[in-house]
């Protein structure tokens, strides 16, 4: 009865652990973060140490090697282990294990007196070194997968003092040995947390034949499993993962999809950048087109549609007709005054801050240069340019924008508008360094070129 209580609460126990491990796939990524692909073990965690407890039995779930002791004696077992990994899928490992194993031999009841017909092994302690591979760390299949199956094979040495009974009851007790054994293990470990696994095995010993105290023995070994359960935990840096849980493939293709993503999210931007470039480019050569060709553009003409040939003013509209015109042709000469006057209002220019309108600030000095235009019927270039700030269809856009504002402004002061002639170079033509602040506030500049 005891027996089967003992089954049943391992039975709980471990459904438990993997319900717990099921709910927390979710929540963890155990294999790939904060690694690069092909990179070195540096970037993880290579040491681990398990500990695990469970039942040892002479018998084995496939039911071969018993030597007769078919009765099931369920006793505590418990180990503990420190694993060096060194490549996702192999790792070395020194085990220690220990407890105690029995059996009966219900068969030789009634056999004659001295035959053994139960035994009892202590085990105080062994230990083995063994390799182990974890399965799933090398199939592309399996790219963050939280359930590992692993299998290790090894060799140490197990020391273990027997006890026997005959058919009649008498005990003999035999002598502490020490001898070589063979584990095999199998099982799967479950990723429940980064760095932590749960691990459910089943390991097969294969010991020396005085283990069970029947050295005459069917079999040239005994042979002892050991089913057990327990935690595997990562040791180093906690926000390094473990090499054990990492799975190559799974690191790639991590890589690969984040890549894909920011070039894919750039791609976008650039996209979407182009477009409302488009858009602007696209008002901007409707407010600058002049439909009816008299030389003032759309966005300050007032008077649209004037007759081809007809003379305007600033605004677009007709200049009043003069009657008995003469043509005079002057030589024009720039003196020193003249050139005075357009340095004094290309020095009092300004406009507001990224835009083209003119401040109030800069009207007298401008009014100046149109009545120099009057006066004396000189031509007049404006070249506006800025620094590097921004794009480069902005800085295009708002250079001419500043040329024509001033156009326009000198031409509704009585300017004649043909002889004034307005471009925007943008940031192409800079006469300062743009590296510092005082050589871009020198770039920002409208030129005045009277001839």
């Amino acid at each position: 009865m005891e027996i089967k209580s003992l089954q049943k609460v391992s039975m709980l126990i471990a459904a438990g652990m993997i319900t717990t491990a099921s709910f927390a796939q979710e929540r963890n990524k155990t294999s790939i973060e904060g690694t690069s692909p092909l990179g070195s073990t540096s970037e993880y965690r290579t040491w681990s140490v398990g500990i695990n407890a469970g039942l040892l039995n002479q018998s084995n779930i496939f039911g071969f090697n018993r030597d007769g002791f078919d009765k099931l004696n369920h006793n505590l077992g418990y180990s503990a282990y420190i694993k060096k990994q060194i490549s996702p899928s192999f790792g070395l490992k020194a085990q220690y294990m220990g407890g105690k194993v029995g059996g009966v031999n219900e068969n030789e009841i009634s056999a004659l007196p001295g035959t053994v017909a139960e035994f009892e092994t202590e085990m105080p302690w062994s230990a083995a070194l063994s390799a182990e591979w974890t399965m799933a760390n090398t199939n592309w299949r399996f790219f963050n997968s939280f359930i590992k199956p692993y299998v290790a094979v090894g060799l140490g040495g197990l020391n273990f003092e027997t006890t026997t009974k005959d058919v009649g009851g008498n005990e003999t007790m035999h002598e502490s040995q020490t001898k070589l054994y063979v584990p095999v293990d199998a099982g799967f470990k479950f990723a429940i947390a980064k760095g932590i696994n749960l691990d459910l095995g089943y390991q097969l010993n294969w010991a020396n034949q005085d283990f069970d105290g029947k050295p005459g023995g069917t079999f040239k070994n005994d042979l002892f499993s050991y089913a057990h359960a327990g935690l595997e935990i990562a040791l180093g840096n906690g926000n390094k993962p473990y090499l054990g849980n990492s799975n190559p493939v799974a690191t790639l293709v991590d890589d690969y999809t984040k890549k894909y993503d920011e070039l894919k999210s750039e791609r976008d931007a650039l996209v979407a950048s182009n477009n409302e470039l488009k858009s602007q480019m696209n008002t901007l050569n409707d407010a600058l087109n002049d439909d009816d060709g008299d030389g003032v553009a759309n966005k300050f003409d007032k008077c649209p549609n004037t007759p081809a040939g007809v003379k305007v003013d600033g605004s677009g509209c007709p200049l009043p007709e003069m009657k008995n015109e003469t043509k005079v042709i002057e030589k024009i000469v720039v003196t020193e005054e003249d050139k005075k006057v357009v340095n004094e209002a290309i020095k009092n220019l300004e406009f507001d801050l990224g835009k083209s309108t003119i401040r109030s600030t800069s009207f007298s000095s401008l009014d100046r240069v149109a009545t120099l235009l009057i006066e004396k019927n000189f031509s007049l270039k404006l070249a506006g340019h800025t620094d590097n700030t921004g794009s480069m269809q902005t800085n295009l856009r708002l250079s001419k924008e500043r040329a024509e504002a001033i156009r326009a402004y000198l031409v509704s002061k009585g300017a004649n508008a043909s002889r004034i002639e307005a471009t925007g170079y943008g940031p192409n033509q800079p006469i300062a360094t743009n590296a510092t602040a005082e050589g871009r506030q020198q770039n920002r500049r409208v030129e005045f070129t009277l001839y």
